[in-house]
């Protein structure tokens, strides 16, 4: 890798940390299509790499954080497991999904969601 991938690749990860921390996203929101504009991925290689980044437990400091600021409490971090578990067949079932797809289709697909997530937090928000 070159030095400014090697840069760019930081500040991703800096950026989809902060962001996380804040508010809880980062590989589909952040990483996937600062990874496509900046490296000019596929969709599927971009959402690739993001789920490489996600592999390690890269929440436990943000997690800790909350929790020694009484944000969160035991049960909020048992359902997160719970969550943890069905994002880990969710993730095989809709990986397959996904390398079965045109990089174009699935770009437009994860488009389409963003839109839709944007439009129901703007009408929703309190």
């Amino acid at each position: 890798m070159l030095p400014t991938q090697i840069m760019y690749g930081l500040i991703i990860g800096l950026v989809a940390g902060v962001s996380s921390g804040l508010f809880g996203i980062g590989g589909g929101v952040i990483i996937v299509p600062l990874v496509i504009y900046l490296f000019s991925f596929s969709q599927q290689a971009a959402t690739a790499t993001s789920l490489v980044a996600l592999l390690l437990p890269v929440g436990i400091l943000g997690v800790w954080n909350y929790y020694r600021a009484g944000a969160i409490q035991i049960d909020n971090i048992k359902l997160g497991f719970i969550i943890a578990s069905g994002m880990f067949v969710g993730t095989l079932l809709g990986s397959k999904v996904a390398v079965g797809l045109q990089s174009f289709t699935l770009s437009r697909m994860f488009s389409v969601f963003l839109v839709i997530v944007a439009i129901r937090l703007w009408f929703t928000a309190k």
